[in-house]
């Protein structure tokens, strides 16, 4: 069975990684949901993809860790998408975790490169088991010693193991790491059948990212991915 992601929710329809694109893609049917976190300057877990807030509001300077919750809270992150989502303002993942139906398979990243966030993978369990959601999950990260600490505190949790460039034989380090990954994510750029068999055989999930275009997820279905991340409505409803 083909599993596919919104990636950073609806982000077509709603600022992506805002509770509107989050409700979006849940109102399409999306089996599954990628969202990104970071820690704020006193500790919340918001959810981000960006370091930089100045994408969404060029008033706001400075980077994610800089702010308090309190402060994010103040800053609009809707009106650069359209004046339809004027006011809207980055969640934290306790908001979202609040509004995800229990069957929604949820995709959390890591955002810990290029600032690492100390800590931030014990707050983010501690955040999950308050929310009884350390099932129906997998945690991925570029930065895979973030997956070691997650590891670590909890052995059970499957690992997504991100990759944007290319290297020599990604699912034998991923084996070689020692850490649980149940899946790679690879850049959709560089995958073909005999990335996608190769993953297969050593006992791997493919999911690449970010696949919006139709016939390039076709091609990719053949080749036998497991699904992708996609920004596309059609796909990650599918």
């Amino acid at each position: 069975m083909t599993l596919n992601f919104a990636h950073r929710g609806s982000l077509t329809e709603a600022p992506e990684n805002t509770l509107p694109a989050f409700k979006k893609a849940i109102w399409h049917g999306a089996k599954a949901l990628e969202l990104d976190v970071q820690l704020s300057k006193d500790n919340h877990l918001i959810v981000c993809h960006d370091h930089k807030l100045s994408r969404f509001n060029k008033d706001a300077e400075g980077l994610i860790k800089d702010y308090t919750l309190e402060e994010i809270q103040q800053i609009d992150v809707g009106e650069t998408f359209s004046e339809e989502f004027k006011g809207v303002t980055l969640p934290t993942l306790d908001q979202v975790l609040h509004i995800c139906p229990a069957d929604l398979l949820l995709n959390i990243e890591i955002k810990n490169i290029p600032v690492i966030y100390d800590g931030i993978e014990q707050i983010l369990l501690k955040t999950l088991h308050e929310h009884d959601r350390l099932n129906n999950l997998v945690i991925s990260s570029f930065d895979h010693v973030a997956l070691k600490k997650v590891q670590e505190i909890n052995s059970t949790i499957p690992l997504g193991m991100l990759f944007y460039y290319r290297i020599l034989n990604p699912w034998d380090y991923a084996s070689a790491s020692g850490l649980n990954i149940q899946s790679i994510h690879p850049n959709q750029i560089y995958v073909d059948q005999t990335f996608v068999q190769s993953c297969k055989r050593n006992g791997y999930d493919i999911y690449p990212f970010t696949v919006s275009d139709q016939e390039r997820y076709k091609e990719l279905l053949e080749y036998g991915v497991d699904g992708v991340f996609s920004n596309n409505p059609e796909i990650f409803k599918s």
